[in-house]
């Protein structure tokens, strides 16, 4: 299937929500965007061109969530569209917001290269400021020989008043994936109603990495 039939398929999922009311007890989000280069963990998966992006979530009360996501990629073992099946858990717990899923990545027509990861995430929010503590394991499986790890934090800061938040992140992946690489970020992101303007600086030491700003441009309904 071509990539963009994936993408219209979430984005008219995620459109759904403008067109009926969900289902009671149900909520539904859906996004749809474009960025100028599909970064992720430090690299570009788009080889440093624009990708479309979209995704839909459907959470139940007590909240347990599931959805799909997905992005047009380089080439990836044959495949040129991403697709991520997740299901979790986000609630409250000592006074942190906790959240901790299963995540399926998948890459249609791609040979031997979908894979599992549990990602883990804790964050409190200090007024204006929130900070984020996380970690996601991939185990050996199938198409991973060894297992890879990610440990990532990172914090937004959101002033009364000001037309924009800031954000930045730090992580460090060793495993399957990489080699003690360490990856950073930092951006500005500007809330237009239901449109959101983002620009950020993305760098990692891993090889043949190379700094960019990129821009995206995101409608969340």
């Amino acid at each position: 299937m071509k990539p963009v039939l994936y993408l219209v398929g979430l984005a008219v999922l995620a459109g759904g929500p403008a067109l009926a009311a969900p289902p009671e007890g149900l909520e539904l989000e859906g996004e749809i965007g474009i960025v100028s280069d599909y970064r992720y963990r430090g690299y570009s998966l788009s080889d440093e061109t624009s990708a479309a992006q979209a995704g839909l979530t459907v959470s139940a009360p007590g909240g347990i969530y599931a959805g799909a996501w997905a992005s047009t990629i380089a080439d990836y073992g044959g495949a040129d569209v991403e697709v991520d099946l997740y299901a979790g858990w986000a609630g409250s717990a000592g006074g942190l917001d906790v959240d901790v899923a299963l995540q399926r990545y998948i890459y249609p027509g791609g040979r031997d290269v979908d894979f599992w990861e549990v990602p883990v995430s804790v964050s409190r929010s200090w007024s204006a400021f929130t900070g984020t503590l996380g970690f996601a394991w991939a185990p050996e499986q199938d198409t991973l020989s060894e297992d890879n790890r990610y440990l990532y934090v990172a914090g937004e800061w959101t002033p009364g008043g000001w037309p924009v938040s800031l954000s930045a992140s730090l992580g460090r992946e060793d495993g399957a994936f990489a080699d003690s690489k360490l990856d950073w970020a930092a951006g500005v992101t500007a809330p237009l109603g239901p449109v959101s303007l983002s620009l950020q600086y993305l760098d990692s030491d891993g090889p043949d990495s190379e700094a960019a700003l990129v821009a995206g441009l995101k409608a969340v309904f």
